[in-house]
């Protein structure tokens, strides 16, 4: 309202039911002649607290809080001046100029009756050239045009009819069947169209025929009859042994009654070939059984900034509840042009429960935009994650765990919950923010020089050294996978393990996060400490941490790479052990994905060609071993089949408008799981995955298990190969130096012998030719001294 003149009204919209709620009903508490209305502010504020969002007052809330009177003037708006149907006067001077309007002097009021009336000159139009601006083409497009082929009819009489009078008469129109004649087609010998199919509807009507027949009644009882078998006489017993059909007959179905004796002895007869039919059914085909199916999503309302999901990961133990990081939409140069403005916002962990959507639960507050987190394997209460800065930041919920639990029973937590749909269920906790602060967090001068793009908890038995420069590596990793990876997360056993040595007065490993690791680690004999890593440049690097020493200076070494790839045309974004098969590795990065086997060292087992748009996201099923989700920068999902297809997705959808920024699954129940998917708008979207994508058939994990050992072998045959063509090689310019070098070393009387052999063989020839044309006789010799 500041552009016209009035910053004291802020116009609104009131609903039927506020009206009720504050008496301010149009043409009933507010008129033409009382249009205004003094609300109390107390009663503003009980709405708020009721209604919340929902409230028609809550675009003002600040201001009512910040009013310093005790009542509020509400005007009503009939010819909408400002917008809507009623506005707020925010200041005390304002509705006191309202209620109490000044006094406007006579002089004035005379001055405003008797002030002439403008006087306008009427100036006619002047023709202008016509400049045509392309609406032609919508014309001419949108004109009606005919698009079927004109039929034209002749109708003609007899030639002795020709010149006779004709005589019109009138005909009723209910005479005639519809008010319609027809002209009837007549035979043309000149032109002839042959009817080749015709569409013909019939009805099949049975024919019912209704008879009566009255049998007669006798009293029922029981019979039995003895048959006697047939056989043949000792005659005929010896004429068919001695029939030389018969014998025929049985030495050529003997070897078929065989083969079918066998097959029913080694077949099972018992099997349920409906069984295996329906799992048969259950692959991909159907359109709407193998699309997700969306289920819920989570937007932060109440940010001021527009800001993008990094990460998401699912409680490990509370069902329900999903946890996302976000950080502000901005560019490396934006953020350094407006660091002193970021430095006001908060960044944020947020908990987002099912039970209500609009509210996050908790909120971790960080130093700077946190771009990995996970949760501690043993105590799902620590969480550590990554910023943009390269510090690490760990935070301890444990006091604030009661607020974030959907359901208790006996005052314990529950092992696991039933999710509700979302109109049953009612959040117990209030809506006010709740903010917590990190408990420890790394030094930046120590720390790392760049964002930190992924985050891993290790298992106590893990002690790692790391090196001082010596190493000649220049990589950038941006995703690791260790070995362990899969062992880590089964986190029942020991979160019960660890809440009975609470109880039992036992001293929490984690009462003191700046304090480092008192007890000295024993090293573990036969232990795989060789893992997966993607770089910024699309690398596949497999490497070991265990350090070697120096022969010659003694010193611990990292040892190098045991090989590098560059498969990916882009940075790697996932790094991924599968599931099912602790050896298999999935990679994605740029425009393609790449599937490897530990141990492997000749290549990718998979490696799909470039896709349409950029991949930015992956993650493996947890339930069917051959199956991978990859988000694009679309917004669209590509949902991989091994069983069904291995050179491109078996299913596409879109999910959003922008680019995807993380997938993660999660089993709610055998019958029931989901898919999160993170968009670069903020918006968290909750997927239902279908029956046909989460639950495998009988013998998928041996299938799936084949299929990789056949792309095993295949790379073995494929450097077998390559062997074999680089041996023949070999041998071929070997053979080729061996022939240069047997012709230097021939001799003289060597060369004149094949030189004078060569000669005979020519006049031989030369002889035969002079022959066959009749030259020379056979008896006579060419003699070459003479000439």
């Amino acid at each position: 309202m500041e552009s016209m003149g009035h910053p004291e009204i802020y116009p609104l919209v009131l609903t039927t039911k506020t009206q009720e709620i504050f008496n301010c009903r149009i043409d009933e508490d507010v008129t033409d002649e009382q249009p205004h209305k003094l609300i109390k502010k107390q009663d503003i504020l009980e709405d708020l607290h009721n209604r919340a969002a929902v409230s028609d007052f809550h675009p003002v809330k600040k201001l009512v809080q910040e009013y310093p009177g005790d009542e509020l003037l509400l005007v009503y708006d009939k010819d909408f001046k400002y917008g809507l149907n009623f506005y707020l006067i925010g200041t005390e001077e304002g509705k006191e100029n309202y209620l109490n309007p000044p006094e406007v002097p006579e002089e004035q009021e005379e001055y405003k009756e008797y002030i002439p009336e403008e006087v306008y000159a009427y100036k006619p139009p002047v023709s202008k050239p016509w400049v045509s601006l392309g609406s032609e083409k919508e014309i001419e497009e949108e004109s009606v045009k005919g698009s079927t082929k004109q039929i034209t009819y002749m109708i003609s009489r007899k030639r002795s009819e020709f010149g006779a009078p004709i005589k019109f008469h009138d005909q009723n129109a209910s005479s005639v069947k519809d008010a319609y004649i027809e002209c009837t087609a007549y035979p043309d010998h000149i032109f002839t169209l042959k009817q080749l199919e015709k569409d013909v509807g019939m009805q099949v009507v049975p024919k019912m025929n209704d008879t009566s027949t009255q049998t007669r009644w006798t009293y029922p009882k029981n019979a039995a009859t003895q048959y006697y078998p047939r056989e043949f006489s000792e005659e005929e017993k010896e004429s068919l042994e001695q029939s030389k059909t018969l014998s025929d007959f049985l030495n050529n179905v003997s070897i078929s009654v065989e083969i079918a004796l066998q097959q029913n002895e080694i077949t099972n007869t018992f099997v349920d070939d409906w069984k295996y039919l329906a799992e048969e059914e259950s692959t991909f085909g159907d359109k709407t059984d193998t699309h997700l199916k969306e289920y819920q999503s989570f937007t932060d309302l109440h940010s001021p900034t527009e800001k993008m999901i990094t990460c998401v990961s699912w409680h490990p133990t509370i069902y329900g509840l999903i946890v996302v990081s976000v950080a502000v939409r901005l560019s490396f140069e934006d953020r350094v042009h407006f660091s002193d403005k970021l430095l006001l916002q908060p960044s944020l962990i947020l908990f987002w429960s099912f039970s209500d959507p609009i509210h996050p639960q908790l909120m971790l507050e960080s130093p700077e935009d946190i771009f990995c987190f996970q949760f501690c394997p043993s105590d799902p209460n620590i969480i550590a994650g990554g910023c943009i800065n390269g510090q690490v930041v760990m935070w301890d919920i444990t006091a604030h765990a009661d607020r974030i639990e959907n359901i208790k029973a006996g005052g314990s937590r529950s092992k696991k919950v039933t999710l509700k749909p979302m109109f049953l269920l009612e959040p117990d906790s209030n809506k006010e923010a709740m903010y917590i602060r990190h408990c420890a967090v790394s030094s930046i001068e120590n720390g790392h020089k760049k964002v930190i793009t992924d985050i891993h908890w290790l298992s106590d038995h893990f002690e790692i050294k790391l090196s001082k420069g010596e190493t000649s590596l220049d990589h950038c990793p941006t995703k690791i996978s260790l070995n362990e990876d899969h062992i880590l997360y089964k986190t029942q056993d020991k979160v019960l393990a660890q809440s009975k040595a609470m109880k039992a007065g036992e001293v929490n490993p984690y009462h003191n996060l700046e304090g480092g690791m008192g007890n000295h680690l024993k090293p573990i004999d036969d232990f795989c400490t060789k893992f997966f890593v993607g770089t910024e440049e699309g690398e596949v690097i497999y490497t070991d941490w265990k350090m070697e020493r120096d022969p010659e200076t003694g010193r611990l070494m990292t040892k190098k790479p045991v090989s590098l790839y560059t498969v990916h045309d882009g940075a790697v974004h996932t790094v991924q052990r599968s599931p099912f098969y602790n050896d298999i590795i999935l990679t994605i990065g740029g425009w393609n994905v790449a599937i490897w086997k530990e141990n492997v060292m000749t290549g990718p087992l998979l490696q799909s060609c470039c896709a349409p748009k950029r991949y930015t996201s992956g993650h493996w099923s947890l339930t069917r071993p051959g199956v991978f989700y990859i988000g694009r920068e679309d917004g669209y999902v590509d949902i991989w089949d091994l069983l069904e297809k291995t050179h491109e997705p078996t299913l596409s959808q879109n999910i959003c408008i922008t680019m995807i920024t993380y997938i993660k699954p999660w089993t709610f129940s055998p019958k029931q799981q989901f898919l999160a998917i993170a968009d670069y708008y903020g918006t968290l979207h909750i997927l239902e995955i279908p029956w046909t994508l989460s639950h495998p058939s009988s013998s998928e994990v041996l299938s799936v298990n084949y299929y990789f050992e056949r792309e095993v072998k295949h790379l073995e045959y494929v450097e077998q190969r390559k062997l074999i063509r680089e041996q023949e090689k070999k041998e071929m310019e070997l053979e080729t130096e061996q022939k240069k070098v047997k012709t230097y070393h021939k001799s003289k009387e060597q060369m004149e012998a094949e030189l004078k052999m060569d000669y005979e063989n020519y006049l031989e020839l030369e002889r035969t030719i002079l022959i066959s044309l009749g030259l020379i006789k056979v008896s006579e010799k060419i003699s070459y001294m003479d000439l």
